[in-house]
Parts: structure tokens; sequence; C-alpha cells
């Protein structure tokens, strides 16, 4: 796998995600060469013998502490130690690995002061293989990912715990002596450089993000395949009706179901029935689903300019002065990602409401939750009953964190942002979602067994044929749970996605 370069322009979205599935990272020669000057203005500053935040000072509240120079490096290495207060299970490695991906493309930008040597056992971590735990509880999301980001950064100093990938955990010295380097034993100004930011909440967001667009790819799959199933019409996705209001999202969503359900005898065998239209679920599918997409594409134009962007205090101007400021603030991606949970909510939310149709009798006209003996056998009816469960929780996680603020350090920081709290639940909505979207995916696959209309489109009998390759079709009652497992991980892997791009690469829209 290739690896990424980090330069002095900060992260993009696509390194994360290279990062995230396992690529190493390089540092360029001209962000070496910042890093350095930046080192540099550090000292220079120092020399001056004026009191500057973060350098020679104590933080927060204590911020007109001022420290005495033998005693500069300690005050950093307490730093660490004391903000490791995090709590709560540790974040998916995956999600680690990007947000030291961020933080060494932050300081690489040359603006934090950061030195070299600090910089080069951040990159030894990121390319190795132990990845630090990092628990997923206590950041604010101002003055950054404090919490969190001093367990990421603890195994510099020897100190922490780090895990392999089968899930051991080493302590902080033994993963020095793997890794083959020294303790960091931290300069003026680099504790602080190493903490305050916004890595962790712009990784958990980005991933959350990463996974919903490949949501909503799986969710115009299973919406197509359950209009053929329920004997839907395709004049709601007519491109003429939808430029009439022409958002990007449900042009999008309608021209996958279009080409998806391109050429299926099922929608033509039906022309002449006398039902005038869908419900809302199979008509307002591209408006539902696209607004979601919309959301998605404004999250990312947020995150994008996060990745890229230096979030710590103080930092250096042109002219080598160190200023303190508020880009630590995480409002811009709280906000964001309480708008990625609830459009990625709503792609459930409309999801469920497909598969109870796919399993009422009365809606449907097919067998009793597609059971293949109803009554002796409960068929999916239960499975209905966990996206439902699953719908209704995320009605509870979508209360936007960022409405919250609670005042610290003695109320000097007395307005936060609640970011990473925002992000966690936005992933935790998408997980539940992908279930859901699974499950409409096996359920609109059973019903497709109890047609006898002719062929599916050429789109839908592909999205058909990927849910078989995965589970067979109902032969009787048996534990579904494990068959809804095997559809999620086909949506992780960007399945039908990736039916979506052969589709447009050989297709019409």
């Amino acid at each position: 796998m290739e690896k990424v370069v980090i330069g002095t322009e900060g992260a993009t979205l696509d390194g994360a995600e290279l990062i995230r599935a396992g690529a190493g990272a390089v540092l360029s020669a001209e962000a070496r060469e910042a890093v350095s000057a930046g080192r540099r203005a550090v000292e220079a500053r120092l020399r001056d013998k004026r009191p500057i935040y973060g350098i020679n000072t104590g933080f927060g509240r204590l911020a007109a502490t001022v420290v005495g120079p033998e005693d500069l490096s300690r005050l950093q290495r307490n730093l660490l130690l004391s903000h490791a207060c995090g709590t709560g299970r540790a974040l998916p490695r995956d999600v680690t690995r990007v947000v030291s991906y961020l933080r060494a493309s932050s300081l690489a930008r040359g603006f934090s002061g950061i030195s070299p040597e600090t910089m080069d056992a951040l990159m030894a971590f990121l390319n190795g293989p132990l990845v630090p735990v990092v628990p997923c509880q206590g950041s604010l999301g101002a003055s950054g990912d404090l919490a969190p980001l001093a367990h990421l950064c603890l195994p510099l100093l020897g100190e922490g715990v780090c895990s392999y990938e089968d899930g051991s955990t080493i302590g902080g010295t033994e993963a020095l002596r793997v890794l083959g380097i020294e303790p960091v034993e931290l300069g003026p100004k680099e504790g602080l450089a190493l903490i305050n930011g916004t890595p962790v909440m712009t990784a958990v967001a980005a991933c959350a993000l990463a996974d919903a667009r490949r949501v909503a790819d799986a969710a115009d799959c299973a919406a197509a395949l359950s209009l053929e199933a329920l004997l839907g019409t395709r004049a709601a996705l007519d491109p003429d009706l939808i430029g009439l209001r022409p958002h990007p999202g449900a042009v999008e969503s309608a021209s996958n179901i279009r080409l998806l359900t391109d050429g299926s005898e099922i929608v033509c065998s039906h022309a002449g029935c006398p039902r005038v239209q869908d419900a809302y679920s199979i008509r307002c599918t591209p408006q539902v689903h696209g607004a979601s997409r919309d959301a998605f594409a404004y999250v990312r134009r947020v995150l994008e300019t996060e990745a890229a962007s230096v979030t710590d205090n103080p930092l250096m101007t042109s002219d080598g002065a160190f200023v303190s400021g508020g880009n630590f603030h995480g409002q811009p991606v709280a906000l964001a990602a309480d708008h990625l949970g609830l459009a990625a909510a709503e792609l459930g939310s409309i999801s469920e409401r497909r598969t109870e149709r796919l399993l009422n009798p009365d809606l449907s006209g097919l067998p009793a939750f597609l059971a293949t003996t109803p009554g002796l056998d409960s068929g999916f009816m239960i499975a209905q009953y966990t996206s439902a469960a699953l719908v209704s929780e995320n009605k509870v996680l979508v209360h936007p964190a960022s409405a919250d603020s609670i005042p610290v350090s003695g109320s000097q920081e007395d307005h936060v942002s609640m970011g990473t709290t925002a992000a966690r639940q936005a992933a935790e909505i998408v997980g539940n979602v992908r279930r859901v979207v699974a499950t409409e995916l096996v359920c609109a696959a059973q019903a497709h067994e109890y047609l006898s209309r002719g062929s599916r489109g050429r789109g839908t009998e592909m999205v058909w044929r990927l849910v078989r390759s995965a589970v067979p079709p109902l032969e009787g009652d048996r534990q579904f749970a494990g068959d809804i497992d095997k559809l999620e991980r086909l949506i992780e892997a960007d399945g039908f996605g990736g039916i979506l791009t052969q589709l447009r690469e050989g297709g019409r829209l």
C-alpha cells in the first residue's frame, strides 16, 4: 500500500482513509524544515524571557503563573501526565491511527513549535505495529481534545498503554523498545502542542462520514430492490420531475435508483395496475436519501478544512511571534457532526419503513414476514423489531451535543463545543443505520424469492446476487443475526457502492 506524504499543507480526508486502511506515512523534506523553523522560533522567544502562554506559564486558569527555565521540560511532561484522565472504552484502532495522522499533519505545518525529535517519535508510532490505547470519553471539545490526546501521546514518554492488532496490550516503555526509539524529553511548548487541538473529534467524524457515505449507497441499492419487490413505479424518479427541485443529493439518489432498476421486467409487469402512487417510503426516497447526501457533502467540506488546519494554541505567526487564539475550539466540527448524525439517522428511519412494508402482508401482498410457512415460522418478524429499536435509539442519539456547554478551568474556559461527543454519537448512529439497511437488504432479497414477474433490473440483479453471495434464501426459520452481520460487512467493504460505480461506468443515467 502506498505511503501518505505528510507535507506542509495539512491532512486530507483521502489521506485519512488510506491511513485508516493501514497505510504508512512519510514526512516530506519541506515539512521537516518547517518543523525545525518552528522549533527555532520557540527557542528565540525563550531568550526574550517574557511570559508566553504554554511555553513558560501554567495552563488554563493558571496561565498567569510563570514557570522558571529549570522546570520547563517538567512542565510539559506534567501536562501530559495530569491530562491523561479519559475514560470509557478505547477508540477503535483504525480511528486512533487517523487521530495520529491528523495530529502529525497539523504539527508538520511548522506553526506549533514541536521539535523534529518529537515529530520523528510520533511518526514511528504511526508507522509501527502498536497503537496507543485512547479512552473515547473525556473531551469537552474546546482547548481541543485534551484528555484523549494526552493518552495518545503518553507512550512517547514511555508511559501509557499501547495495543497490537490482536488486542494484546503493553506499556509505553515496552512499546518504545519494540519500536527501537528512546523516550522523548519534551521541550518548552511541546506537550501543549501535542494535546491541544481537534484531531480526535475530526478523526471520529471523518471515519463516521466515510462509513455513512457507504451506507447511503447501500440504502439506494436497498430501496431499488424493495421498489421492485413491492411492485412500485419508477415514475417518481423521472429526471424531469426531479429537475424541478434539483437538490444535488436528490438528483444523485434518483439517478442511482433509475440506473439500478433500468431494464426491470418486474416494474413493467404491473404498468396497468390501478395504484396511482406509492407510499412515501418508496416514492420520496430520492428526496430523503438525497437530503442526507447533501448533508454529508456539507460535513465533508467542514472536515476537509479542519483536517488541513492548525488547531493548537498558541500558534506562531508570520513574524515568529506566538499568539494565543481559539483555533482549538471544536464548534465547526461539533455542528457538522451533529448534522451528520441526524442525516444518517434519516436513512435508517425510511429504510425501516420499507422493511415494514416488505414484511406486512397487508401492504406487500407477500407471505407474512416473508416466512416460508407463516405461523409455524416467524420469518423476519423480529429482525424488523431490532431495526425499529435502533431507529428509536437514534432518535435519542440525535440530540445535538453542540447545544450544550459547561464552564471549566475556573471559568477561564467558559464555553465548550462538545464536538467529540457529537462525533461519537454520529459514529454510533451510523453503525445503527448500517444494521437497519442491512436488514432491509436481507428482507428485500427474500421478497424477490416470491416474485414471478420476469427479470430484475440490471442493477437490482447485481444487488440481489451480492446479497445471495453471503446469505441463502429461507427454507424455514434460522438464526438471522449472522445473516445481517454478513450484510453489514458487505456495506462496510463498499460492495454496494462498487455496484453503483460499475453501473455508472458501463450504463446510463
